[in-house]
């Protein structure tokens, strides 16, 4: 199956269903599918926690799950299984280059050199952070690498490490995000893991500009980002069109967190939604956006957390709360909305290898030949998609 047969079947079936997976139970009490699909809604329901738990940490349980009530989800799954990509041998690296790397950073810097053609060209490290990545290809292959970083103290970082580690690297502090940073492109393969939203999209667009590289390798991350408008495809054949949810949905499947983390997590999303509950007992439930929290109101107690946000969205709120009632609230809401975003599961990777076809068929446009495949075991990053585009 070619890319674009690829992308148009999955196009056609996330289409099709968009009604399981664009409304999000968070926002809505009750999406419209648990009308239409009410064995799968008492289905969901009535999962006791630990299932709940097991469900949302492995993928493929969910989907086995899932799939007794919705069948198209083998369809999409096989759809999700893309050709592997070849892979090369690359030279152990010298103890330095560990130095101030996370070690599940280095694992995906190792797996994702490994899975990109050895550079012709001089390397162009894009959002390169302290450039862990430069430094290895520099180290790899022997060539030159230029790494672009907006961030002055990323830069003085890198520049440090590469040269304490003697590698040909040459730290560009700039925002790839300006139209003069394209100036670095011609001449060059262009690397960048986990560049976010317009981070890799405007990599793309620039492969059908005067100033392109020769090649990308880009292993896209953080779709919703820049997209406050909805997603707008690069691909001409494209006829979804992701809201700003939407794309948040195709990144939120994770590496499972600490105990600690996912309890402080269910509590987070728990006041929330009790803060919620409570506006709309005042105001009527009328749909309206949740704007982000600063990360100090979750640090106090939930009376002073909705006060605050009470005070941000000028919601006057009556002289006597029953708090505790309204945490109580939350807490059951949280229950029912994570067993219902169960079904919205199974359409993370469908959608998130939708995007990534969009940007691979883009390429292909500009008169690149594109690949795409994984470049690393979910265990060590869910975003492990990679597309390779080439000049024809």
């Amino acid at each position: 199956m070619s890319l674009r047969e690829r992308f148009l079947t999955l196009q056609s079936l996330l289409a099709a269903h968009e009604a399981l997976w664009r409304p999000a139970p968070f926002r809505v009490a009750r999406p419209e599918w648990c009308e239409a699909f009410p064995a799968l809604r008492e289905a969901a329901l009535g999962l006791d926690d630990a299932t709940v738990d097991h469900l949302s940490s492995d993928p493929e349980s969910c989907r086995m799950w899932l799939a007794g009530h919705l069948p198209v989800v083998e369809a999409l799954a096989a759809l999700c299984e893309l050709p592997a990509l070849g892979t090369r041998e690359i030279p152990a690296a010298d103890r330095r280059f560990d130095w101030s790397i996370p070690g599940r950073k280095r694992a995906q810097i190792e797996a994702f050199v490994a899975h990109t053609p050895k550079p012709d060209d001089p390397v162009l490290e894009w959002c390169a952070g302290k450039g862990h990545l430069g430094r290895r290809l520099a180290a790899a292959d022997g060539v030159a690498v230029r790494s672009l970083e907006i961030d002055a103290g990323l830069c003085a970082e890198a520049a440090r490490l590469a040269a304490r580690a003697n590698a040909a690297q040459q730290i560009v502090c700039a925002d790839a995000l300006d139209p003069a940073s394209a100036r670095h492109l011609p001449g060059h393969a262009v690397l960048a893991l986990h560049a976010c939203g317009e981070l890799h999209r405007s990599l793309v667009r620039s492969a059908a500009s005067p100033q392109r590289a020769r090649a990308y390798c880009i292993a896209p991350c953080c779709y919703h980002l820049g997209c406050n408008d909805g997603y707008h495809p690069l691909c001409a054949d494209a006829t979804l069109a992701p809201d700003a949810d939407a794309l948040r949905l195709a990144v939120t499947e994770t590496v499972t967190a600490p105990g600690h983390v996912r309890r402080r997590l269910a509590r987070d999303q728990a006041w929330k939604l009790g803060f919620l509950a409570l506006r709309a007992a005042i105001e009527g439930d009328t749909p309206r956006t949740f704007k982000p929290v600063p990360s100090t109101w979750l640090g106090g107690d939930f009376e002073g957390f909705c006060r605050a946000i009470a005070a941000r969205e000028g919601l006057r709120l009556p002289p006597s709360v029953d708090w505790a009632h309204w945490l109580a609230c939350g807490a059951r809401r949280r229950d029912e909305v994570r067993r219902l975003e169960l079904v919205r599961h199974a359409f993370r990777r469908p959608l998130e290898t939708w995007l990534v076809l969009d940007l691979a068929l883009a390429f292909e446009s500009a008169g690149y030949r594109s690949r795409v495949g994984q470049f690393c075991e979910r265990a060590l990053t869910p975003r492990n998609l990679l597309i390779v585009a080439e000049a024809a």
